[in-house]
Order: structure tokens, then C-alpha cells, then sequence
């Protein structure tokens, strides 16, 4: 039955009118879809003792509704406080939690003498919501559906407000549990009230009945969960009651407990016709609505009904609502799916129950590991931890590895899921062999998880993300991660008898996973790539960091040098290994007495350095050479010592073998030639971290270098190297120099600086823009090889290029017209460059350098007006149709340059021809004119921008059109639709001749179906993740015995009957079909 606005006034009036006036008997009007409350009054008055025993409450007062009990709070439906009438239920519910008890319970002593104050809860559910929407109801047969009411307003007041009107209900029922609702008058009322209001065309209505209704709903299930309870306990009492002794027994008690346990099962069928009622009436209806919000809450109480009242709830008859609902194309609804499916499988009492349920949509819940909304994705791995641990039969194993690979996710809070996962399906489970072992060390249980830690690492041929896999377990498996110890016993020990030994390949992986936990209990944040930055550490995990880096530092400091022995002449090993120390607290090694350790390991660096030529290694003990030479700690000199003696060393022997290769009148053997080679290659590692201007090496390299240009015969790596070696002198050189005191001198270079970019630009205002957009490119790419293409925009180093750029657009000054040419070729440059490079991610992913678009909004203030649509008009030239599509944050780069060009251009046809627009934007009807500034002409002399936009006079470019998606929960009257309803319109670019663009511009007709009250109730839908119809819902359904239970009320019941209702206006097609229809390309 659906209400319209005048329809829900009249029936306020109406249930008011006939309520003051019950001796008159008068009917309700069939448009309001309610019972009539005075058939019910009439007999609660003709008998005032029910069957059941209850008293029925009494009559209200003499002299009519408005009269007001002494005592009483309520007045004509307004609460009153010391004898003033000064707010209305509204306005109460928005004070809050403080103020909900004590207003019940004045309005349940005003109920009992005088049922009008019912009325109070209507105007909770109409006029103060209605109110907002509708200003003048007289002017207007029909409200616009505008979206603007309670429930949907921000802000923490409206947020409070919903919290407190759900209690208000709860707290209610609550206090009525015991009479009132079996009065036959109140809830008979409320419900059907609710139902009327949820079939309404107005969202306003039907989202607030619905949210009331399921909110009765569940506190209705509240009060039939005690009856069932005491149902129980009275049951059990009879029984012991009746197994007494003759003698014993007493009779009395024995009718006493059987008329209590009548009157229990009699409260008990009541509640479950209400319950029945709401669930038909309502539920049935608007868990498929048009509206996302109102199917979402739908699906989140019946959650809760089946985990409060599993016995009468939990079955395939209920579930089968939430499967078919895990199809929805909204996330939010999909996410409700999910969170009210953790509740049930969180009790593994329930287990059984679920085994038809998980067997018919576990495939689904797989899946949705993958959802495009990554909070979905993070429940659905939720949730399948908690299948799992109710059942270990129950995923196969392609299930879990669908979701194992998830452990390497850039997203954090999957991996995270993920992780856990991977611990309770591998690491979880004990068997009797492995109680008893040792808590640490090779044969301890840790130990064996460790290897299988190894062996899943190795099977995902993901070996460079060791990092990420350590992330991903770190909270779950803390302390596994950091058993080092027992890492340690693994790399070193010799396997015991029967025992498998690790394999080359599995102990460099071991190596891997040990740095990087070591990594991660230091740093405390995670690797690169997964999250915006170091967050700000509590001190519990401050403590943390600090014991854990102790613990690392008494450990390696005796393991590291006999691991650098085992393994050093292993690069991979050797590498991971040597940047451990960096994560030491060196002063540990004195007050630990730890100096013969440390000797231990200058040794073996010394060893390290000896047999290898590798840069990465030799960076790598150069790195750990630099990290202890620290003059804050004691160990400085000792490690100073040994750094100079390996220097001293190193530069000896090259001079001796320089001496010997540059030797007159001998050609220098390959044999000569490798020995200069590792020997400058060393060296220089060691120049790029360390000041080695004592052993005047400039020298050398300058002998070397200045052979090699006389003959021409030196081999290259040798020239790279000294050239090298020498850029590090000059550096170490200038550093000093720096330190000397040129910082005077820098407000001058700015200034000569400045001044030189205005000379520039009056020379050639092109060439000094084009100059500006590649110095910011370089500082781009430079960002991008530093860190990785999945940088955070938020970081430092992108902000300051933005802000350089934000710098150089206010050197073009404010006449537009003088640096128009040099603004549009600035643009033209920035866009090839975003598009420029293909996405090393794939298809689908953006490109590389998108992020500049970011950089390049900047100058979009510089542009004029009509120079704005070219703009846009020319990067369209580089998107795909995918591009217009997406909405993720790695594509925002390309949404705010675009809305950046839009600003201030003529967006009626933009808005068209950009693809999706804004869910705010709206096409001209046919009563308004076509654009008229796309047709403008440019001025003559202005047209830079046109010798860019035609240099490619064969390309052909569609642009981006897409048709908005339209939902509409109403089938209107054509014959009522608004000519703004229904229409075509036809979008043509201008000719070549009057505006720059590319050879063919696309003629796009837009056939859009009528609309109704709710088309702008959805955002628009890219991808149908629900299914395409009803008969896939036959499908799912097909096989299972679903019986819902048998609703029908008794006759005495003044409730409305199902096949009274007029059909259901909000069809399941509204939410599972694509509505958007029709392109038709001209």
C-alpha cells in the first residue's frame, strides 16, 4: 500500500479524530490501510478481564482527548514539565539517552488513562520528518523526494538522534513488556502504522518506518526470547513439582505454575503474530528496496534476531534473505551481509545450523575476498576465519589459497585478514606429537613454524615481498616472528638424527623473514607501500620497541659473526645479514661486556669484504661500517681503528697495483685489469658512506683517468668506477666547503634566481613554461624512483613539488590574455606526460606518472574560459572509456583536474561530454536552449592552443559519455510525468572551423526512461555484482526447503491481511538490473 504525502496527513488526522470520537464508532477511510481502533476498544471495554486473566487497561479520561491527567506529563501529545506544554516527542528524542527513560515512563502512565498520547509516536514518524522536505503542504499534492531528513542528515546531533530514537523504541517495549502490548490497541496500531509507512513513495516515510519497524522488531524478539526463557523455567518447576511424593506435592502450586504456563504461551503466540506482521509486512518488502540505506538495515536486524533467537530465527528460512542479499550491488549492503554472518559463526554452538547455508553460498563469500570495496573484502576474509575455525572440512583447499595470496595485498587491513587466516588454517593446530617440545630452539613447536613459514613463503614465488608477508602476520603471530632464537638454532645448528636439513634456497629465506621481523619490531610501522606513513607510537608500544631492540642487539651481537662465517661467501645471505647491526642499540655491547663480539664482527666484515666484488654487498658493509662508527657511543674508537686499518689496506694495494698497470711499455693482462677493478670497486663503496680525503685518492683516479683519455684503450667498468671514486671526492670536498659558511649567500641566489625566470619569460614566454613543466617532471620522476609508483600522495616530497608549482603559476602574474599561449602549451606538455607511461601494473591501472595531473590542477587557474574546454577536450584525447568510469583513490589525480578544468567553463555541455558527471549534475530539459558557449568562436590572433589541438589531423577520438544510472521505485502515469521526466536530447560538437577539437566529434543520443520518486535514490552503477533476475533467484533457492513460518493471524485479530495489500511497487529488477539502457552512437 503506498501513502502519499496528503494520503499520511490525513491519516494523522484521521487515527486522531477517531480515537477522541471511539463512542462514535466511526471508520477509518480504506486509503490509510489501518485497522479501525474502535472496534478494538469497543471490545477490550466489553470485557474487561481478557481469557488470559490480564486486566485491560482502562478508558481515558473523561472530556476527551485533550483533557490532561493530573500527575501526567503529557498534554495533547506534548510533554509538559511544571505545567508548561514545552516540547514535542521530537524534540525530546533529540535530547538524547538522559532524557528516554524518564519520557517512557510518563508516557505509559499518560497511555493507561488516556490512549491519544499514542498519537505522539506518529508525530515522530510524519511531521518531523515530513517537515523537512515539505514547507508548504497545502501548495503541494506530492513532495520532492530531496533525501534531506533525520536520518540522513550529518552531523554528531542527527547521528545522535538516530541512536537515541532506535532506544526510544527499545526502551519502550521494554517497559511494556509486561501489559501494554497485549492491551489489542497499541501495537495493533504502531504496526500496521509502520506498515502503511514503509510502502510510501516518499523516502523520507519509508526510510524511517522501515528503521522504527526493525527496531520494534528486534525489541519484540527481546521480549519473546524472556517469555521462551520463562516458559522454560516454568516448565521445569512443574515437573519437579508434579515427581513429588503424593504426599509432598502441593496442588495449588502445581494449577498455579500450569496457569502461569498457559498465560506465558498465550503472550508467546501474540508476540510471534507481531513479529509475524513486521516480517511480512515490512521485511519481505524493503529488504529489496530501491534504497540501499533501508535494504542495509533490513539485512543488519535480522542478523541480530537470528543470534538472539537462534531457535526461532536461525534456518535456512531466514538465512536464505542474507544469501540472496550478498549479491547486492551496493557495498554497504554487502558489507551488512557479512557482519551479521560473523555474529552467527562466532558461536560454534550454531555450527550445525549454518551447514546448508555455508554449502550453498560459501562459493559467494569466497569471492567476495576480491570485492572492489575493500572493507567488504576485509569481513568476507573475516568471516571465512571464522568458517574456518567452526570447520576445517568445510573450505577446500583452492578456497584457502584464494584467499593466502591475499597475505601480499598493498592494502593493509586485507593483508592483515589475510594473515590471520593463514595462522589458523597452518599454525593453529597442535597435534599430540608436538605437546611436550621445548619453547625454543631447532626442535621446539616454534621451530617447526617456522619452517612452514618458509616453505609458504618459497610455494608463493613472491620472494621479493618478504616484508609484506611479515606485515601481514605480525599482529596475529607476534610472537613466532620474533622468536629469533630459535631462527638462529635453524641457520646454525646441525639437524638432529631423521631430521630434514634446510636447503640452500630455504635458509636464504629464512635469512629474509628474520631481517624483516627484526625490521619490524624496531621500525614499528609497515614496509613501503602499505600505509600513509610512521604513526605516532603509544608508550606500551614504545616499551616494546625498546625491549624488542634489546633483545636483537644481546642476541645477534653473538649470533651475527658466526652467521657471517657460515654463510660469507652467500651474496643474498651476506647482504640481509649485514644490515642487522643498523637496528642494534650499540650501547649494549659495553654495558653488555659484549666488546669481544663486536671485535668478532669487524673481522668478519673485514672477511666479507676480502672475497667480495658485488656493489650491493660491498654497500652493504660500507653501510654497517657507518652506522657504528658513531661518535656518541664508546665503541667509536674501537670500530674507527678497524674501519682505517681496512682503508689503509685497500689503498695500498690499489696504488701498488695502479703502479704496476700503468707501467710503460707492458700491455696490462685482463688479470692486472680485474685486480684495479675490485679494488676501485671497494673503494669507492666505501667513499660513498665515509670521508677518505686523508688518502689523497684524487691523485690516483686522476693518473687513471687521464691514461685512459691519452690511450684509449682503458676498459670501461675501470673508467666508470674512477670517474666515480672521483665524484665522491668532489663531494666530500664541496661538503666542507658547505659547512664553511656559504648559507650567507643564499638569499642572493634566490634573488638572481628570480630574476632570471622574469628575463626568461620576457624573452619567450613558451619556452620559459616549457622549461617550468620539465623541471617539475624531473622532480617527479626523481620522487617516483625513490619511492616506488605507489607513493603517497600525502607525502612530503609530492606536497613539495605540488607547492614548487603552486609557486611557478604565480610568476605568470594576472593578465590571462599575455600568457595564454604559454599556460596552453604548459598543459599540453603535463598531460602527454601523465599518459606517457604505460601502468607496470597492467590493464586497468593507471598510468604512471597520472599523479601529475595533480601537479598540473595548479595552472588550471591561468587558463581562460574558453582555453578550459579545449584543455579538456585534448586530455580526452588520451582516456579510454574505462578511465571515465573509475572512482578509486588512485584515479583522484585524474577526477580533480578535470573538475579543475570544468570550474567556471561551461559545464552544461561538459557535463555531457566528460563521461560520468557529479550525482548533483543534471542535463537541460528540452525547454532550455542548446550551450551556446560551445559554439562561440575564438578570437582571432588566440589560437595557440588550435595549432596543439590539430597537429594530429588523423587521430580520431571518441569522448567519454556515459548515461547516468537511473532507479526509480515507481511505475508513474505517463499521462502525470512532467515533461522533464522523459526525453531525448541531442549533444553535437561545434565544426572544426569554430573550435579546435579532434576530426570527429561524436553525436551522442540519450534515451533516458521516465523517472520517478526515487531515480536519485542510487549512485550511479559501474559494475553488477547482484544478480541479473528473479530466476537466479529461483536457482539459489532451488533445492533447499525453505519453509517460512505460517503467519496468518486469528480471525479475532483486527490486522490486515496479506492478500488485502495492493501490489508491491519496489521491484527486486529496481536493485538487480542494469537500468542504464540505451547508446546510441549517430
Amino acid at each position: 500500500m503506498s501513502l502519499n504525502v496528503s494520503s499520511m496527513l490525513h491519516l494523522k488526522f484521521v487515527m486522531t479524530s477517531c480515537v477522541v470520537h471511539r463512542e462514535a464508532e466511526s471508520q477509518l477511510s480504506s486509503d490509510t490501510d489501518l485497522e479501525d481502533p474502535d472496534g478494538k476498544n469497543a471490545k477490550a471495554r466489553k470485557g474487561m478481564v481478557s481469557k488470559k486473566g490480564r486486566k485491560v487497561l482502562g478508558d481515558k479520561a473523561k472530556g476527551g482527548g485533550g483533557g490532561r491527567v493530573p500527575g501526567l506529563g503529557w498534554v495533547n501529545g506534548h510533554h509538559q514539565e511544571n505545567g508548561m506544554e514545552n516540547m514535542t516527542l521530537f524534540e525530546v528524542v533529540k535530547m538524547g539517552k538522559s532524557a528516554t527513560q524518564s519520557v517512557v515512563d510518563d508516557w505509559i502512565e499518560a497511555y493507561k488513562h488516556d490512549r491519544d498520547v499514542l498519537m505522539c509516536f506518529t508525530d515522530i514518524l510524519c511531521s518531523d520528518t515530513y517537515v523537512l522536505n515539505v514547507r508548504d503542504v497545502k501548495a503541494k499534492e506530492q513532495c520532492d523526494d530531496s533525501g534531506d531528513y533525520p536520518l540522513t542528515l550529518s552531523g554528531p546531533q542527527w547521528k545522535k538522534f538516530r541512536i537515541s530514537f532506535c532506544d526510544f523504541i527499545a526502551v519502550l517495549v521494554r517497559q511494556c513488556q509486561y501489559s501494554i502490548i497485549y492491551d489489542e490497541y497499541m501495537m495493533d496500531t504502531v504496526i500496521s502504522l509502520l506498515t502503511g509507512l514503509s510502502d510510501s513513495q516518499v523516502r523520507a516515510f519509508r526510510h524511517t518506518s522501515t528503521l522504527a519497524a526493525m527496531k520494534l522488531m528486534t525489541a519484540l524478539v527481546n521480549v519473546a526470547l524472556n517469555l521462551s526463557i520463562n516458559m522454560d523455567n516454568t516448565q521445569r518447576q512443574y515437573e519437579a513439582e508434579r515427581n513429588k511424593v503424593i504426599a509432598k506435592r502441593a496442588n495449588d502450586r502445581l494449577e498455579l505454575l500450569l496457569q502461569k504456563r498457559k498465560e506465558l504461551q498465550e503472550n508467546q503466540d501474540e508476540i510471534e503474530n507481531m513479529m509475524n506482521a513486521i516480517f511480512k509486512g515490512v521485511f519481505v518488502h524493503r529488504y529489496r528496496d530501491a534504497i540501499a540505506e533501508i535494504r542495509a538495515i533490513c539485512i543488519e536486524e535480522i542478523g541480530v534476531w537470528m543470534k538472539l533467537y537462534s531457535d526461532a530465527f536461525l534456518n535456512d528460512s531466514y538465512l536464505k534473505y542474507v544469501g540472496w542479499t550478498m549479491h547486492d550491488k551496493q557495498g554497504e549492503v554487502r558489507l551488512k551481509c557479512l557482519t551479521a554472518l560473523q555474529g552467527l559463526y562466532y558461536n560454534r554452538e550454531l555450527s550445525p545450523r549454518l551447514e546448508l547455508f555455508t554449502s550453498r553460498f560459501k562459493d559467494r563469500i569466497v569471492s567476495m575476498t576480491l570485492d572492489k570495496e575493500y572493507d567488504v573484502a576485509v569481513q568476507a576474509i573475516k568471516l571465512l576465519t571464522l568458517v574456518l575455525q567452526s570447520s576445517d572440512e568445510v573450505l577446500t583447499a583452492e578456497d584457502c589459497e584464494s584467499v593466502y595470496h591475499l597475505v601480499y595485498s598493498a592494502h593493509r587491513p586485507i593483508a592483515v585478514s589475510a594473515g590471520e587466516f593463514l595462522f589458523k588454517k597452518l599454525f593453529s593446530h597442535r597435534g599430540p606429537e608436538e605437546e611436550g617440545l621445548p619453547r625454543r630452539g631447532r626442535q621446539s613447536l616454534n621451530g617447526s613454524l617456522i619452517k612452514t613459514t618458509v616453505f609458504f613463503f618459497l610455494e608463493s614465488e613472491l620472494h621479493e615481498h618478504g616484508a609484506y608477508l611479515v606485515d601481514s602476520l605480525w599482529e596475529c603471530a607476534s610472537e613466532l616472528l620474533k622468536d629469533w632464537e630459535s631462527m638462529i638454532s635453524l641457520l646454525l645448528d646441525e639437524p638432529m638424527p631423521g631430521e630434514e636439513a634446510l636447503t640452500d634456497r630455504q635458509e636464504t629465506a629464512l635469512v629474509e623473514i628474520m631481517l624483516c621481523a627484526v625490521r619490524q619490531a624496531c621500525e614499528c610501522h609497515p614496509p613501503v607501500g602499505r600505509g600513509t606513513g610512521k604513526r605516532v607510537l603509544t608508550a606500551k608500544e614504545k616499551k616494546t620497541q625498546l625491549d624488542d631492540r634489546t633483545r636483537i642487539t644481546e642476541m645477534f651481537a653473538v649470533a651475527l659473526p658466526l652467521l657471517l662465517a657460515k654463510y660469507c661467501v652467500d651474496i643474498d645471505k651476506v647482504t640481509n645479514l649485514l644490515q642487522i647491526p643498523k637496528y642494534f642499540d650499540l650501547d649494549i655491547y659495553t654495558t653488555g661486556r659484549l666488546e669481544k663480539h663486536l671485535d668478532a664482527l669487524l673481522r668478519q666484515i673485514w672477511e666479507v669484504v676480502d672475497k667480495h666484488t658485488d656493489t650491493e654487498v660491498l654497500e652493504a658493509c660500507s653501510t654497517t661500517y657507518h652506522y657504528l662508527c658513531n661518535e656518541e657511543f664508546t665503541i667509536f674508537n674501537r670500530v674507527d681503528i678497524a674501519r682505517s686499518q681496512l682503508l689503509d689496506e685497500l689503498v695500498d694495494k690499489f696504488n701498488r697495483l695502479l703502479e704496476d698497470f700503468l707501467q710503460e711499455g707492458e700491455e696490462p693482462d685482463d688479470d692486472d685489469a680485474y685486480q684495479v677493478l675490485s679494488t676501485l670497486k671497494k673503494i669507492s663503496a666505501f667513499h660513498n658512506a665515509h670521508d677518505l680525503s686523508k688518502w689523497d685518492l684524487f691523485t690516483s683516479n686522476y693518473r687513471l683517468l687521464n691514461t685512459g683519455l691519452q690511450n684509449g684503450d682503458m676498459p670501461e667498468q675501470i673508467v666508470i668506477h674512477a670517474m666515480q671514486c672521483t665524484h665522491y671526492i668532489i663531494m666530500w670536498h664541496l661538503a666542507k666547503v658547505s659547512d664553511g659558511g656559504s648559507l650567507k649567500y643564499y638569499n642572493d641566489y634566490g634573488d638572481i634566481i628570480k630574476e632570471t625566470m622574469s628575463k626568461t619569460r620576457q624573452i619567450d614566454k613558451i619556452q620559459c613554461a616549457k622549461t617550468l613543466i620539465l623541471s617539475l617532471q624531473k622532480l617527479f620522476n626523481e620522487m617516483l624512483s625513490e619511492l616506488g609508483f605507489n607513493f603517497d600522495r600525502s607525502s612530503s616530497a609530492f606536497c613539495g613539488i605540488k607547492e614548487l608549482a603552486r609557486r611557478f603559476s604565480l610568476t605568470f602574474g594576472l593578465d590571462q590574455l599575455k600568457t595564454r599561449e604559454a599556460i596552453a602549451m604548459l598543459h599540453k606538455d603535463g598531460i602527454e606526460f601523465a599518459f606517457k607511461e604505460p601502468s607496470p601494473q597492467g590493464e586497468g591501472s593507471p598510468p604512471l606518472n597520472l599523479a601529475f595531473l595533480d601537479i598540473l590542477s595548479e595552472f588550471s587557474s591561468k587558463l581562460i574560459r574558453q582555453d578550459k574546454r579545449t584543455v579538456h577536450m585534448y586530455l580526452e584525447r588520451f582516456m579510454t572509456f574505462q578511465m571515465a568510469l573509475q572512482r578509486e583513490d588512485c584515479w583522484l589525480p585524474l577526477i580533480s583536474y578535470r573538475n579543475s578544468l570544468q570550474t567556471g567553463g561551461d559545464d552544461d555541455t561538459m557535463s555531457v561530454i566528460s563521461g560520468i558527471s557529479s550525482r548533483g549534475s543534471t542535463i537541460r530539459s528540452k525547454k532550455s536552449k542548446p550551450a551556446a558557449a560551445s559554439k562561440r568562436k575564438l578570437p582571432e590572433g588566440d589560437s595557440s592552443d588550435a595549432v596543439w589541438m590539430n597537429r594530429e589531423q588523423n587521430v580520431q577520438t571518441p569522448v567519454m559519455i556515459h548515461s547516468p544510472h537511473l532507479t526509480s521505485t515507481v511505475l508513474r502515469d505517463p499521462k502525470k510525468m512532467r515533461p522533464e521526466d522523459s526525453f531525448t536530447a541531442a549533444y553535437t560538437m561545434p565544426a572544426e572551423q569554430h573550435q579546435p577539437s579532434p576530426d570527429k566529434y561524436l553525436c551522442v543520443l540519450i534515451s533516458r526512461r521516465g523517472s520517478g520518486l526515487m531515480e536519485d535514490d542510487e549512485e550511479p552503477i559501474v559494475e553488477d555484482v547482484m544478480m541479473s533476475s528473479e530466476d537466479r533467484l529461483e536457482d539459489i533457492n532451488e533445492g533447499m526447503d525453505f519453509d517460512t513460518m505460517d503467519i496468518d493471524l486469528p480471525a479475532s485479530k483486527n490486522r490486515r491481511e496479506r492478500t488485502e495489500l495492493k501490489p508491491d511497487y519496489f521491484d527486486p529488477s529496481s536493485i538487480m538490473d542494469d537500468s542504464v539502457r540505451n547508446f546510441h552512437y549517430l
